[in-house]
């Protein structure tokens, strides 16, 4: 199995779920806030590369850490942690998890994508959907209280 994390502290971070031997993982804690997706994007792009998915695998799976990304820091409160989970059999088979701290409790009006037109979000849901082959959300004991967002994209 092949393991890349990148830490930006030494603080304690959930691990990713259990991925078949042979599998490649990435992991990634983020800042919660607006540059989130970019920076979330920017780092698992050559990662994505580097595993052999394809142009458009490796176009789509950043497009759904985007949006799940983008979700966590717009809904949810701290810590924001991405985790890339993929085969190594070329299938180009690719698990994108984003864990977060749960609901916001502060009104929508207060956080910083409330104040952005409305034609500038609310497609998110609609795009991991379509993109991925199965979405769901765990929220489990061995988590930390974090909440696990996720999606199974497939080959192409």
């Amino acid at each position: 199995m092949t393991t890349t994390t990148i830490s930006r502290s030494r603080q304690q971070r959930p691990a990713p779920q259990a991925v078949p031997a042979g599998g490649h993982v990435f992991g990634l804690p983020l800042d919660h806030g607006p540059l989130a997706p970019a920076t979330a994007r920017h780092a698992a792009q050559p990662i994505l590369q580097a595993w052999g998915l394809s142009e458009d695998q490796v176009y789509d799976t950043l497009l759904v850490i985007s949006e799940l990304v983008t979700n966590a820091v717009t809904h949810a409160l701290p810590p924001v942690v991405l985790h890339l989970h993929a085969t190594t059999d070329g299938s180009g088979h690719v698990q994108v998890h984003v864990s977060d701290g749960g609901p916001q409790t502060a009104p929508a009006a207060t956080n910083w994508a409330a104040t952005r037109p409305d034609d500038e979000h609310g497609r998110g849901d609609t795009i991991i959907t379509t993109l991925a082959h199965h979405t769901g959300t765990d929220h489990t004991p061995d988590t930390d209280g974090l909440i696990d967002h996720w999606a199974d994209i497939g080959a192409a």
